[in-house]
């Protein structure tokens, strides 16, 4: 072989290996800012698994165990926590991890404006530097949720260094100390990540680069899984399950949800909207029984899901058994309305704009004009809707929360008077009194009791009418190996490898 025909092979070994070194994941949302202070997308949360180290983490059968921490001890009233933590972690800058940056990230979740993750981690009074390698976080009461919530993103680390120098523009470059370091991002189209050379587990990670695509059609992101453009896609439709596990070349994994999917009501965000939707009740409860929540599980998921009625599935513990799911009753939901003083409501449903989020849309559409209701659907890029929600410019709009493993994780933030998903305006200082009263509490009696007292006040109201629990599906390459599929739905890249 000629030396240029040697140049030629080489350049094309080059590329092969390149690309095999390369793992592309196919997201169902372009994710929001990439800063776990700011950030409230499940699709962000999937990016920063690779890109953020957290105090603690679960393991698939929901245990929490340290990352960044490496012991913790509760002092004997609950309202102290001691950590110890990893040594030799740097961050992607260079800087060190150590005390007093878990100092100043558990400041900036209590202090940034904007941050969602404040009422996450709002019982914490302050936290001391007891040395370089150990941290105590003093608590103003007991707070049961704690090492769930630094499991998630308030449990995210990143450099001091960079978020002081970058402020507002850190989410645009983000520093963190995870197995990945940030390269570039471009809107709707992808984001970039490289194997960060000075990770303390870097040999657990096989890959030198991760490609996150942003595909919202499901159909789109298996026809690329299927065409070799991509690796792994997250959120197959149960549509699409067949196809998937007919294929020889792909496999499929699968994991019971945390989370919910349900609609969320404007009533008063950021006043009170006067709508008959948002002042009625009665026109809420008539809504929800026009719906058939087992109906829509087999028409637009092929029965694959679990149709529920709370913020936490039916199979948990955490479960109002007291409260089951309601029927569809269409005669009453009428009767609902004319008692109300209405013939028909109209209103409008934000959706997201991809194909299974408007069949449901349209099914909901549908189901809920035989019972008077008028409803036009809008559907929306998935980041804008959510700045839509902020922003209180919404009547209704069909969305979910991926799950976290404290029930606390599922509801506060949602119900209580001002945190910060509350996007409905709700507002009940009975509810805040149940819901910290379990947060304060580790047995597990007493707090059911609470969330059942509180749920008890909430449900009813109607501001989110939960329909169902999702399962996550990924579908991979069969040259995949390793992967392992968790209940919160995230994709964790250690011991995962290409053939």
């Amino acid at each position: 072989m000629g030396g240029r025909r040697w140049l030629v092979f080489l350049a094309f070994l080059l590329v092969v290996f390149a690309q095999g070194r390369t793992l592309r994941i196919g997201l169902a949302e372009d994710p929001d800012i990439l800063d776990p202070d700011l950030g409230r997308t499940f699709v962000g949360r999937i990016v920063f698994a690779s890109l953020c180290d957290k105090l603690f983490d679960i393991t698939p059968d929901l245990k929490i165990v340290p990352q960044l921490a490496t012991g913790y001890s509760w002092s004997d009233d609950g309202k102290t926590l001691t950590l110890s933590l990893r040594r030799g972690v740097k961050f992607h800058d260079g800087t060190t991890f150590d005390a007093e940056a878990v100092k100043f990230n558990l400041e900036r979740s209590l202090t940034l404006p904007g941050s969602n993750r404040k009422s996450e981690v709002k019982p914490i009074e302050s936290v001391g530097v007891v040395d370089p390698y150990t941290v105590r976080i003093h608590l103003k009461a007991p707070f049961s949720p704690l090492l769930a919530q630094l499991a998630d993103r308030a449990g995210m680390m990143v450099s001091p260094k960079a978020a002081r120098e970058l402020g507002e523009n850190f989410g645009r470059s983000p520093v963190c100390s995870g197995p990945y370091k940030f390269v570039e991002r471009v809107a709707q189209d992808r984001i970039v990540l490289e194997k960060f050379q000075e990770y303390w587990n870097k040999d657990a990670f096989a890959f030198d680069r991760v490609v996150f695509l942003p595909i919202p059609d499901p159909s789109v992101r298996l026809a690329n899984l299927q065409a070799g453009d991509l690796d792994l896609i997250e959120r197959v439709a149960p549509t699409d399950l067949g196809a998937v596990r007919k294929d020889a070349r792909l496999k499929v994994a699968s994991a019971v949800g945390l989370g919910y999917q349900g609609i969320t009501i404007n009533e008063s965000n950021p006043k009170p909207l006067g709508t008959p939707l948002a002042k009625d009740v009665r026109v809420r409860e008539a809504f929800e029984l026009s719906l058939d929540r087992e109906a829509i599980n087999q028409v637009v998921f092929n029965g694959e899901f679990v149709p529920g009625n709370q913020a936490v599935p039916p199979t948990s513990p955490w479960y109002i058994k007291e409260l089951p799911m309601p029927k569809r009753d269409v005669a009453k939901a009428r009767a609902l309305l004319k008692e109300a003083g209405y013939d028909r409501v109209s209103f409008t449903l934000m959706v997201t704009n991809n194909p299974q989020a408007i069949q449901l849309g349209q099914v909901i559409q549908s189901m809920a004009k035989e019972a008077g209701f008028d409803i036009k659907l809008n559907a929306v890029e998935f980041a804008t809707a959510l700045d839509l929600q902020e922003a209180g410019k919404y009547d209704a709009f069909q969305i979910g929360w991926s799950g976290r493993i404290d029930p606390d994780g599922n509801i506060y933030i949602f119900h209580a008077c001002g945190a910060a998903l509350n996007e409905t305006g709700y507002c009940d200082p009975k509810v805040d009194e149940y819901l910290n009263k379990a947060r304060s509490t580790g047995d597990f009696a007493e707090r059911y009791r609470y969330y059942k007292l509180a749920a008890e006040r909430y449900l009813p109201d109607r501001h989110i009418i939960y329909l169902y629990h999702p399962k996550w599906f990924w579908a991979f390459t069969n040259k995949l190996s390793g992967f392992t599929p968790y209940p919160d739905g995230l994709i964790r890249l250690r011991g995962v490898t290409m053939k």
